[in-house]
């Protein structure tokens, strides 16, 4: 594991350790956190003041094309229920991410160190949200990083039954992205269609999206 300092560098996202631990140190600052992106990294939580940063060795994604709707799902969104914009409302949608971590799993990565970052990098035009309404309500959202054709999911949330599921299907049909980063696994993005890639692949999507 590599301990970073005020330079602008990360290691070789192969030395990263069997659960994908690659560094600890540095900061959050825009173009750390852009050239991270670019080089397949991400920072996932903060330990005494310590950011980790992670290269998983098989990395969670989703390509637009392959993504599962059910039938229900595909006619809960033509019924009009949910209204869905984009970057309307993207401090609302990290700050509920953040509280329904809270919530759920009595707690959060998203503190208000990566709450300030994020937002700095919305303002710069790197992060990005969905947001999912229902009755004038947010009801579910997502963000996360673009670098180059790659979406960067970092959280989603929902306080009604498929409103994240929503905001992700309108992720991939909005022809924007050749990938959804998710990261890690979990059963949820699984049954949506997302699949485990080996690094060194994630790292050549990453290069040609550039």
């Amino acid at each position: 594991m590599f301990i970073l300092n005020d330079e602008l560098k990360f290691p070789d996202p192969g030395e990263a350790d069997e659960d994908g631990l690659l560094a600890i140190g540095g900061d959050l600052s825009p173009p750390r956190l852009l050239l991270a992106y670019r080089s397949g990294i991400f920072p996932w939580f903060s330990d005494g003041g310590m950011i980790h940063w992670f290269s998983p060795p098989r990395r969670f994604v989703l390509f637009p094309s392959s993504i599962h709707i059910s039938k229900s799902m595909a006619q809960l969104l033509r019924s009009g229920e949910f209204s869905i914009t984009q970057d309307k409302a993207f401090a609302q949608v990290i700050q509920t991410c953040a509280n329904r971590h809270r919530i759920n799993k009595g707690a959060t990565w998203i503190d208000d160190s990566f709450i300030k970052a994020y937002t700095a990098m919305h303002e710069l035009g790197y992060a990005h949200s969905i947001e999912v309404w229902h009755d004038g309500i947010l009801a579910g959202g997502l963000y996360g990083i673009v670098s180059g054709k790659i979406f960067c999911g970092e959280s989603m949330f929902s306080t009604i039954s498929n409103a994240s599921k929503a905001a992700l299907i309108h992720l991939c049909r909005s022809c924007s992205y050749e990938l959804i980063d998710c990261q890690v696994y979990t059963p949820h993005l699984a049954s949506m269609g997302a699949v485990l890639i080996s690094r060194d692949e994630f790292h050549s999507l990453i290069k040609n999206s550039a």
